[in-house]
């Protein structure tokens, strides 16, 4: 799979020529991490509760969301967890930044171009995306003004909340942003944040037919699989 999945081309004319800020989710499209936190979730979830998760499974109720909205999706499934499993998680996840990790390959090109306005809205608690932009050494380019998380409103994503306070900090409307996400939770909250969502599935656990399927479902136009294209129809 590359290149424009969905058979999409951007034309002359076209509404998404007007947009003026780039809102970048960080898990999964700034940094292959997703899976990371997602497999340190399903470990603790099988421990503690005995259950027989697989990684799909625990995807599926864990995956592109804030913990407080994990939880929320885990007592309505009978599965209690407590202030402690998540310091637990939490403590999990900063041993395994702390092994590091890595840009996604080509998108300091994106964030180097001072055409574009930008900034990061994840899922994420502040203090945990300030470790992993440090991580990853771009704390130059996305100053704390320029960075919106989980627990700077009171409903993550999939609802728009954190889209809409990205947006009005940054002074634009939300018509004339684009988000880069690869969570379909995250392409839910922009879609109902009247944003231009644009999937970014260059990493291997999204890079498959049945997933573009599921995103095409949610009317997500845009689908690329690697930043290099990506880029070139945010310049077009």
């Amino acid at each position: 799979l590359s290149g424009f999945l969905t058979g999409s081309i951007f034309l002359k004319g076209d509404s998404t020529m007007s947009k003026k800020l780039i809102i970048w989710d960080f898990d999964g499209v700034i940094a292959d991490t997703e899976h990371l936190w997602v497999k340190n979730r399903q470990k603790m979830l099988n421990e503690k509760f005995n259950l027989d998760w697989d990684f799909a499974t625990a995807n599926k109720y864990l995956g592109g969301m804030s913990d407080k909205t994990k939880r929320l999706n885990l007592d309505k499934l009978g599965i209690k967890t407590d202030d402690k499993f998540w310091e637990d998680a939490l403590a999990a996840d900063y041993e395994t930044m702390h092994k590091g990790f890595c840009l996604t390959k080509g998108i300091e090109k994106i964030f180097n171009d001072k055409n574009f306005k930008q900034c990061i809205a994840t899922g994420g608690i502040r203090s945990k995306t300030a470790e992993k932009i440090k991580t990853v050494k771009i704390g130059s380019l996305f100053p704390d003004e320029k960075i919106f998380t989980a627990d700077m409103v009171e409903h993550g994503k999939p609802e728009p909340d954190l889209f809409w306070l990205a947006a009005k900090t940054m002074g634009e409307q939300p018509e004339n942003c684009v988000v880069i996400e690869d969570s379909l939770p995250g392409m839910t909250a922009a879609l109902r944040a009247g944003m231009t969502a644009v999937a970014y599935i260059g990493c291997e656990m999204n890079n498959n037919p049945e997933y573009v399927e599921k995103i095409k479902k949610l009317g997500v136009k845009y689908i690329f699989d690697n930043m290099d294209e990506l880029y070139a129809w945010l310049k077009s």
